[in-house]
């Protein structure tokens, strides 16, 4: 039966204790070539796995990843990517509504008399904007909810 073991954890605990991949090797009774493996995030028999945790002197458990986890993990990690691109792109959004605000009202100052004319062009950019900042403020919310950080 394959396992797999969290490989940067095992790297982070032999680098930690100035190990080389040979020493832990010997430590562990396995071969320098079954370390490279693991350490690139290959999976590994339980042998190996057990004489990995016992050459740190920790429990098993210690060393794997849950399947269902790492998945979860690694779906956080592209909705948190996702997030600050919307983030981002509504930053430039409101960059350019502000400069576009500045045109607007030069156009109606350098208009003749007393009416806006640029207000409905202007009404329709607070809306898009408007919309870009509620979707962002939504999905913020979901990604907090579905990492936990709300309470259902």
């Amino acid at each position: 039966m394959q396992f797999h073991p969290d490989a940067s954890k095992i790297k982070r605990w032999r680098e930690e204790r100035h190990w080389s991949q040979d020493h832990l090797a010997d430590l562990a009774g396995i071969g320098t070539r079954t370390v490279q493996r693991i350490e690139k995030g290959e999976a590994a028999t339980y042998e190996s796995v057990m004489a990995l945790a016992a050459a740190f002197n920790v429990d098993v458990v210690a060393l794997t990843v849950d399947p269902n986890e790492q998945a979860k993990a690694e779906k956080i990690t592209e909705a948190s990517k996702g997030l600050a691109g919307l983030r981002l792109s509504f930053w430039i959004h409101l960059a350019s509504y502000v400069f576009v605000m500045i045109v607007f009202l030069a156009i109606d100052l350098s208009q003749p008399g007393d009416g806006f004319t640029m207000l409905v062009p202007a009404a329709w950019c607070t809306v898009g904007i408007s919309g870009h900042g509620l979707a962002v403020a939504i999905f913020t919310l979901v990604h907090k909810f579905n990492q936990g950080e709300l309470a259902p």
